[in-house]
């Protein structure tokens, strides 16, 4: 009776450590993918910073690919997450949810977009981190987009995606070397005669 009690927590236990050596193998490809170009990943690497063997790696992910596919798979809702918490209609708000990102992943996106044209894998990566972006722009500042005639429309989503574009943080903070407080107002400054309701559209 005994054994058959201690079953069913060994078989959670393990489930729970494969769990948590799954975890470890993806956070290893994750922070290889924003290091460097997919194609120049190898296997033994992403085992080696997990503490694991190939041979683990591909039990759980079945190949390079497989892996790789999942940790994109999972940076991208990750980001997806912390970036769908932004209040809409709440430029203040929005923008520090969007520094928050950008402080964090703001560097390694731009050595990624960097590195685009020349590997395909990491273009296909950028261009949905634009689709992304771009659906968030419009998502977020909603209120502002609200009612326009759709050539005004296009313009006005656009220059909203380019204000919150991360090659703005990069001006702000990285070029300028402005604080971080300076630049989130900086961007606010930026977003308000966008967002305004009391403005007069040619339609």
């Amino acid at each position: 009776m005994k054994s058959e009690e201690r079953r069913p927590y060994r078989m959670t236990a393990r489930a729970e450590q494969a769990a948590a050596t799954a975890e470890r193998i993806l956070a290893a490809a994750i922070a290889l993918l924003w290091e460097r170009a997919s194609t120049q990943i190898p296997l033994d690497l992403v085992a080696e910073r997990a503490g694991v063997s190939v041979q683990t790696v591909l039990r759980r992910f079945g190949s390079k690919d497989g892996l790789l596919a999942a940790a994109a798979d999972r940076q991208r809702r990750d980001i997806q997450n912390q970036r769908d918490e932004a209040p809409v209609g709440d430029v203040p708000g929005a923008v520090t949810v969007l520094f928050d990102h950008y402080e964090e992943v703001g560097a390694k996106v731009l050595t990624l977009l960097s590195e685009e044209r020349r590997v395909p894998e990491l273009a296909q990566i950028a261009d949905e981190g634009r689709a992304y972006h771009r659906a968030w722009c419009g998502r977020v500042f909603a209120p502002a987009l609200a009612g326009l005639g759709a050539e005004d429309h296009d313009r006005r989503l656009a220059q909203l995606v380019a204000v919150c574009d991360v090659y703005t943080w990069q001006l702000l903070r990285l070029d300028a070397g402005l604080s971080r407080p300076q630049a989130e107002l900086a961007v606010v400054e930026l977003l308000e005669p966008l967002t305004t309701t009391d403005r007069s559209e040619s339609r």
